[in-house]
């Protein structure tokens, strides 16, 4: 299970984790909007940031044991029964990456609602209170920040194979 802020580089890091082990690749955000039939931000405008975080609970819990590499929203943390479920789950891998590295890959990202038109100030405000919830969820931290994703996935399945 990969965690981590937006930016972070989970579906990508995800994808090459899943081809390495030959696992399907679950990405808990696109499934809720393929079964919504919107994007995260439609349904952000249409219902609300907490029904999003109602169906993403929903849907860690039914793919709670599925054998495969999963990658959530860097929100999940928030909601103390998702940690929960993480930690009695999976191995859980937070992809730490600095707010600087990760703001300079959201420049312009409209598919993030948390994000859009938010100055670094208002980022940082989103992603520093998730910090110790990252770290307190996960198994392994592997920081992103000087590595491209097949680095990071090799750096994972090293921490795995151990």
């Amino acid at each position: 299970m990969l965690i981590g802020f937006m930016g972070a580089g989970k579906t990508t890091v995800g994808n090459i984790l899943a081809n390495l082990a030959n696992l399907p690749y679950i990405d808990i955000d696109e499934v809720i909007t393929s079964e919504q039939g919107m994007s995260v931000s439609d349904i952000f405008a249409k219902y609300g940031e907490k029904e999003f975080r109602r169906l993403e609970h929903e849907k860690l819990k039914e793919l709670a044991n599925t054998k495969a590499v999963i990658a959530t929203g860097g929100g999940i943390v928030l909601n103390p029964e998702n940690r929960k479920v993480l930690k009695n789950t999976y191995p859980v891998i937070y992809l730490e990456t600095d707010p600087e590295v990760f703001m300079n890959r959201l420049k312009g990202d409209t598919t993030r609602p948390l994000v859009q038109q938010k100055s670094a100030e208002e980022i940082r405000a989103i992603f520093e209170p998730r910090i110790a919830h990252y770290q307190d969820s996960a198994d392994f931290i592997v920081n992103t920040d000087n590595r491209n994703q097949q680095e990071v996935a090799t750096a994972i399945l090293a921490m795995l194979d151990k």
